[in-house]
């Protein structure tokens, strides 16, 4: 039995709520929807924290503007606290360098992580997960077993063909979904409503497609003002949180 396992409990006992915000593939605005659900948490007064666990391409210090803050030693690592949220990602350990993992290293790395981590206790721990359906999905799965997802996707039919994959995986192994967010949309359109209703999911709204959205990232006090975050606080009026 991998002993990492009963550590990784102990680390997650006194977390609330663990919201994996996943997709079927990468460029739909995951790690936007992510870093921005954990401000809206914050700024509701919530204790939350962040884990970006795209290990190929980690974007969630980029957007909330992450510079000169880093994790501290104390009986494991201890997160810092940037803009009210608690941050951790692969970051810290790569350097921002090309890091082309595989197979085992990836299960070792997220193993690692969840067990090192000490986030103490959280109403919220929102995790930016890789695209697709890899290993770090199932791991995630294997090991935060009281994670909900919540899923996102554009009105592309390619992406959406994706996630349904996921959807499908995640309804087969009884996963708690909270629901799907249609992002980047420009046009009014039925397909992903229909789609994700046809697969019994709740959808939850649409964040519209927003022109000045790039000029924020880096200025989480200009995100939390910008057409994107309100989109997005109206469709999480569709969960309970």
């Amino acid at each position: 039995m991998e002993p990492r396992t009963s550590v990784i409990e102990k680390r997650l006992k006194h977390i609330n709520r663990i919201i994996a915000v996943a997709s079927g593939k990468g460029g739909v605005g995951k790690s936007m929807v992510a870093s921005s659900l954990a401000l809206y948490l914050s700024q509701k007064g919530y204790k939350v924290g962040l884990l970006d666990l795209d290990l190929y391409g980690p974007s969630s210090h980029i957007i909330l503007g992450v510079k000169n803050q880093f994790p501290t030693e104390e009986k494991g690592i201890i997160p810092p606290v940037v803009h009210g949220i608690s941050f951790m990602s692969i970051v810290y350990f790569t350097e921002e360098k090309p890091s082309p993992f595989r197979g085992v290293d990836i299960s070792n790395i997220i193993l690692e992580l969840l067990a090192i981590t000490q986030w103490g206790c959280l109403d919220f721990l929102i995790i930016d997960m890789p695209p697709g359906i890899g290993d770090e999905t199932l791991d995630v799965i294997r090991y935060m077993k009281k994670s909900e997802f919540l899923v996102v996707t554009t009105p592309s039919k390619v992406a959406m063909g994706a996630v349904g994959k996921l959807l499908r995986i995640l309804l087969e192994l009884k996963k708690p979904l909270l629901g799907v967010i249609e992002n980047m949309t420009m046009t009014d359109s039925s397909f992903i409503q229909q789609e994700v209703k046809r697969l019994h999911v709740r959808y939850l709204g649409n964040i519209d497609f927003d022109t000045v959205l790039e000029d924020s990232i880096g200025d989480p006090d200009r995100l939390v003002q910008t057409q994107m975050m309100k989109d997005l606080s109206r469709t999480l009026q569709n969960i309970k949180l």
